[in-house]
């Protein structure tokens, strides 16, 4: 039975039936029937996804007009639908924009720039839109007072999918509490089973983005929970950037080199990308044209005793100038030959131009017929004997083990490589490699040695060192824009050039400072750590990568690590498993740094929280929902480095409390029993017991701090029995003014307490000695802090 294809062409008529059928969609309407893409895929992740996409834009908003966010979130249960509303005091929107800004997909001003920001599709809150006028039937409700305006707009609007266009069903303007900001109201249809991740989400948010107040409510609660800001300092301002050379695609550079207003390479490669100036630019064409020219073999020079051959040669190759003219000029040729090491043909060809200029002292003109055959003659000469050139420049590439045989069997197949190779000796890097492996293969057919590939790198290596850069005239951008080929030569010479990394004021890393202080906010933990990477590029886009960790306190002790990921400030709620920093943390060697990791591989278990920001002018999510971070191995590197720097430092942090708990409990041990043994002591003796509390300090090598009172006179003595310098913050509070302090103590009256403060350097092994005066009654309570527990004792 034939197929369905195979009878279509028998209708007369059914290609223009078919061409009939097709038709273009809006983007709006194909994200109608694929919302699934965009995160609203279930009611509990599209009520998540909703309010990440209002409060994303509320972060942007704000940030972008100087304002700390004091961002209002509500989730309220409507009956057949949730009401989701989400407020910023952000600069607000133009009346002229609030339709295109809620009512338009990809519309927006951050797609092509290259800069930082949390959304640059244009995609997000309009999809947050449609999906509401999907679900629910009912329009978005906005509220948008700009800066200064004595009234607020207000408008309801659904989205006219066949247009990708708003549709307005409401305006009017309004009054609001608020004097500037925006607010959104939508109704859509969801659940709360999602109720932890939305709250997650918030959480999140607030560590990430510790500048922020964020106020949230939703039906479950009593009251409001509001998220305070940990700092005023709002992010860096970031700037605009071109492209990094390293990293940017084929197609990218010839559709680059089609728009841009240069004309040479030079002028294309500095203006059209960041870090390229005039000295890297040359690089870049030099590297250029080893590529699409290929570089010259340069061949040593005719020693002294040879130099009249050159001289001979090029007398004979020049005519009718006189005998006197011909031999200066002649001379002046060998001579410069001489003076250099190695002689290119290029090089040779200025070497003959500077001497042709001597026919002016003897009135004589060597034109251009003249010197090219002068070229040609003295060329002869100095690829006479390529063969014995070679042969010096295998062997001190080669390992001594080889023979002369071999060497010289190789080196002479080199030459005719060279021979009947390309013109003027030339050769990119690609087919002088294929002259090594040719003549290296033939040497062992028939000379019976080995050339092993280290063996072929290096000669290959060693010849290319001594051939030179073309000076030939590379071709104009707007040649280069129809040769693929071509292109391509310039796209590998800008990603062999050594570029610096590209500039850093593209991105607003939150910074370790930042990042400890956002986990210290949400997080109750006994310790905290945090690094932020130096840039790296990918792509020709500049990211940074930045870790931190928290560990003990309140957090869970049972199961996994709770592990935060984030792009640009924004939480990765959903599709953890597909994330390259989830495969980044499970690929770490937890136990290395003292945390339980069954089976060695996986998230770790224990009370501890990771967290990963990743900031990049371009993000590589695995899919429009923005979820996940893409496998891409550069970032890869960063995320894992970054871990490791806080990780290190949690290392250290639980080598040092298993340290202090094991002295601990000696101390505690010695403690019970030092008391036994000044009674034993006592008993045997018939004295009184004696004092162990210095014996006890002395033996677990602590610092001991203890009072002593005499007459009104108060003596506080800090004893350094450790091995290294100690600074202790020491505070007596006493009941009673204090006098005649010694030098660097103060005294501070709180309430009808005087806090009598000192922090004395104690090197190891000595004492120092803190001395006041209190003429009435009094009681104490001495204090020292920068001195772990286990580490002090305490005699009071």
């Amino acid at each position: 039975m034939p197929s369905i294809q195979s009878t279509l062409g028998e209708e007369e008529g059914i290609a223009e039936e078919l061409a009939e059928s097709q038709q273009q969609i809006s983007i709006a309407e194909f994200f109608e029937k694929n919302k699934h893409m965009l995160g609203f895929d279930s009611g509990a992740r599209a009520l998540v996804t909703a309010v990440k996409e209002a409060v994303d834009n509320a972060l942007d908003a704000t940030e972008e007009a100087g304002i700390l966010p004091d961002i209002y979130v509500e989730i309220d249960d409507a009956g057949d639908y949730y009401t989701l509303v989400v407020e910023d005091n952000g600069p607000g929107i133009t009346k002229e924009q609030v339709p295109k800004v809620f009512g338009k997909l990809l519309y927006g001003s951050r797609f092509h720039a290259r800069e930082q920001s949390r959304g640059q599709q244009g995609i997000g809150i309009s999809a947050a839109v449609l999906y509401s006028q999907l679900t629910s039937g009912k329009p978005a409700k906005i509220t948008s007072r700009t800066k200064g305006s004595a009234e607020a707009e207000y408008f309801e609007l659904i989205i006219d999918t066949d247009e990708n266009e708003p549709e307005i069903q409401h305006a009017e303007t309004t009054s609001w509490d608020r004097t500037h900001g925006t607010r959104i109201e939508l109704e859509m249809e969801g659940n709360m089973r999602a109720r932890s991740q939305l709250l997650k989400y918030i959480k999140h948010t607030a560590v990430v983005n510790p500048h922020a107040r964020i106020t949230f409510e939703e039906p479950s609660m009593d009251e409001p929970r509001q998220f305070e800001r940990a700092t005023d300092q709002l992010p860096a301002e970031t700037e605009e950037i071109r492209p990094h050379p390293h990293g940017v695609e084929l197609g990218t550079v010839l559709k680059m080199l089609a728009e841009t207003d240069s004309h040479s390479v030079s002028g294309f490669v500095q203006s059209e990308f960041t870090r390229v100036g005039k000295k890297t630019a040359d690089s870049i064409v030099d590297n250029f044209r080893d590529r699409h020219f290929g570089r010259e073999a340069a061949w040593r020079a005719p020693r002294s005793h040879d130099e009249a051959d050159v001289a001979r040669a090029v007398q004979q190759a020049v005519a009718n100038k006189g005998a006197e003219a011909t031999n200066a000029f002649a001379d002046e040729v060998a001579n410069a030959v001489a003076a250099r090491d190695r002689v290119a043909h290029s090089e040779l060809r200025e070497i003959v131009a500077d001497a042709a200029e001597i026919g002016d002292d003897h009135g004589v003109t060597f034109g251009a017929t003249v010197r090219e055959n002068a070229i040609g003659a003295a060329w002869d000469e100095l690829t006479a004997d390529r063969t014995s050139d070679l042969y010096q420049l295998v062997d001190a590439a080669t390992t001594t083990r080889k023979d002369d045989e071999a060497i010289d069997g190789l080196a002479e197949r080199l030459a005719k490589r060279f021979e009947k190779g390309r013109e003027r000796d030339r050769a990119t890097h690609s087919e002088l490699r294929k002259y090594v492996d040719r003549a290296a293969d033939q040497t062992e057919e028939y000379d019976d040695a080995t050339f092993g590939e280290t063996a072929r790198e290096n000669v290959v290596t060693e010849l290319w060192s001594v051939m030179v850069t073309v000076p030939d005239e590379v071709p104009k951008v707007r040649d280069l824009a129809e040769d693929r080929d071509a292109a391509s030569d310039l796209l590998e010479a800008m990603r062999e050039t050594d570029i610096i990394s590209p500039p850093t004021n593209c991105l607003s890393p939150i910074t370790a400072d930042l990042v400890e202080a956002g986990l210290k906010k949400e997080y109750d933990a006994d310790f905290y750590a945090a690094s932020t990477r130096d840039a790296d590029v990918h792509g020709g886009d500049p990211f940074i990568v930045e870790a931190g960790i928290a560990y003990g306190g309140d957090l869970e002790a049972d199961g996994q690590a709770d592990v935060l990921r984030f792009a640009n400030r924004v939480p990765l709620v959903y599709q953890r498993g597909a994330c390259a920093t989830t495969d980044v943390v499970k690929s770490i060697g937890w136990r290395n740094y003292n945390l339980s990791q069954p089976g060695g591989s996986g998230i770790p278990n224990g009370p501890a929280v990771i967290m990963v920001h990743v900031a990049s002018t371009n993000v590589p999510f695995t899919s429009e929902s923005k979820d996940a971070v893409a496998n891409v191995p550069e970032i890869e590197d960063e995320i894992e480095l970054a871990i490791r720097e806080a990780a290190r430092e949690l290392k250290s942090y639980l080598n040092k409390r298993k340290s202090l708990e094991k002295r601990k409990k000696k101390q505690n041990v010695i403690a019970s029993i030092l008391p036994k043994m000044a009674e034993k002591v006592a008993e045997v003796t018939d004295n009184d017991e004696p004092q162990y509390d210095d014996a006890l300090a002395r033996i677990m090598n602590n610092v001991l701090v203890e009072r002593e009172r005499e007459d009104g006179r108060v003596r506080l003595v800090v004893e350094n029995h450790t091995d290294t310098n100690e600074s202790p913050d020491i505070t007596d509070i006493v009941t009673a003014e204090p006098s005649n302090l010694s030098d660097g103590a103060t005294a501070v009256d709180m309430d009808g307490e005087w806090f009598v403060k000192w922090s004395p350097t104690v090197p190891s092994g000595e004492e120092a000695v803190l001395e006041y005066e209190v003429s009435a009654e009094a009681s104490f309570d001495l204090s020292v802090e920068g001195i772990e527990d286990p580490k002090l004792t305490l005699n009071q």
